[in-house]
């Protein structure tokens, strides 16, 4: 039976012989139902009109999809010391993609920031030889697709390496998850925050959302718990949730001026 796939969020959901009624993360008030309707795709399906997008991203590989599909994230390719990773994924598994992953030398692990990008996380563990899946426990109800590959890690920091060590932000979801690398691929560390703090438009800000498409903003004391908890890493870089978005050098100083702008406004209100 097939997998199908969320149109609207690009969630693969867990094998059924017809597609299911609804999508729970779509429905949920942080997302949304797509416009014309719940529609499904099934993964032989969407290779059928799109393929892997692979390009460099600030100096790491990235995995997204042409022409665009869902959320439109992008995944990266972090080859950190003593742990290769896929950090977050998308919807369609290909061979181009996982051979270019191969030839970065693998993965060892995926990690995953948060519901939204789910995806077809499942598929791509499969795909690069049943490596575990990396989701906080926090977000354990929001996995449509169950799998024994997925680990459900717990408390505030989860070490896979040396140099890499997943945060548990909070705020956007309960379990939303940032990846820190020390190294980073340009030196002086790297932040992945997924959502959990957006990089805008700009690219030389972030921002704290409860939902990003229907612009509810995150509580004050979600964004105060993320500060102290991010305070004790350096970073020069900030790799957003999709192409392009990034903040490269200065990361730090952004971060922190971003937390004082949101925070002043928010309370200000308040």
């Amino acid at each position: 039976m097939p997998c199908y796939i969320c149109e609207t969020c690009g969630t693969q959901y867990a094998d059924t012989a017809a597609p299911p009624a609804r999508c729970a993360i779509c429905e949920d008030e942080r997302q949304y139902v797509g416009w014309n309707g719940q529609r499904w795709k099934t993964h032989a399906a969407l290779a059928e009109t799109f393929e892997s997008r692979l390009e460099d991203d600030a100096g790491l590989l990235g995995i997204g999809l042409a022409p665009d599909f869902a959320i439109n994230q992008r995944a990266l390719h972090v080859p950190a010391s003593g742990c290769k990773l896929l950090w977050e994924c998308v919807s369609l598994v290909t061979d181009a993609a996982v051979d270019a992953l191969r030839a970065r030398g693998g993965v060892e692990a995926i990690a995953i920031s948060h519901p939204h990008f789910y995806s077809s996380m499942v598929e791509w563990s499969e795909a690069l030889g049943d490596v575990t899946i990396f989701v906080h426990e926090a977000d354990r109800e929001w996995v449509q697709r169950p799998s024994r590959r997925i680990e459900f890690w717990r408390g505030d920091t989860c070490r896979l390496s040396g140099d890499v060590t997943l945060l548990r932000c909070g705020g956007h979801f309960p379990g939303s998850t940032a990846l820190h690398w020390t190294q980073g691929p340009r030196g002086g560390g790297a932040l992945f925050p997924g959502d959990a703090l957006q990089v805008v438009s700009d690219r030389r800000h972030v921002s704290f959302m409860y939902s990003y498409p229907n612009y509810l903003p995150m509580r004050a004391a979600d964004v105060r718990h993320m500060r102290a908890l991010l305070d004790s890493y350096a970073f020069e870089d900030v790799y957003g949730y999709t192409w392009g978005r990034n903040i490269l050098g200065g990361g730090r100083a952004a971060v922190e001026a971003s937390f004082d702008r949101f925070l002043e406004r928010v309370e200000r209100v308040a």
